[in-house]
């Protein structure tokens, strides 16, 4: 058993499906991701050097899980 956690923005989230979860990303917040799927990452418009993918999808779920956590330095 583990956790994972991604930093996620607008730039994980395709341009089509964005201003469907940008109001569930709010700066700060710690959010779970339900119903969504891992796919191999192609190398054309590959924004990140990791073989996989997080494909948002139409059922994908975005929830926040803890409110108020601690901020993380974004310059470190």
């Amino acid at each position: 058993m583990g956790i994972t956690v991604i930093f996620l923005d607008e730039n994980f989230i395709s341009a089509g499906r964005v201003n469907h979860y940008m109001p569930s990303l709010k700066v700060g917040s710690i959010v779970k991701v339900d119903r969504f799927e891992i796919a191999r990452c192609s190398s054309m418009y590959k924004k990140i050097d990791h073989p996989f993918l997080i494909r948002f999808i139409p059922p994908t779920i975005i929830y926040e899980v803890i409110t108020g956590a601690p901020e993380i330095n974004l310059q470190s």
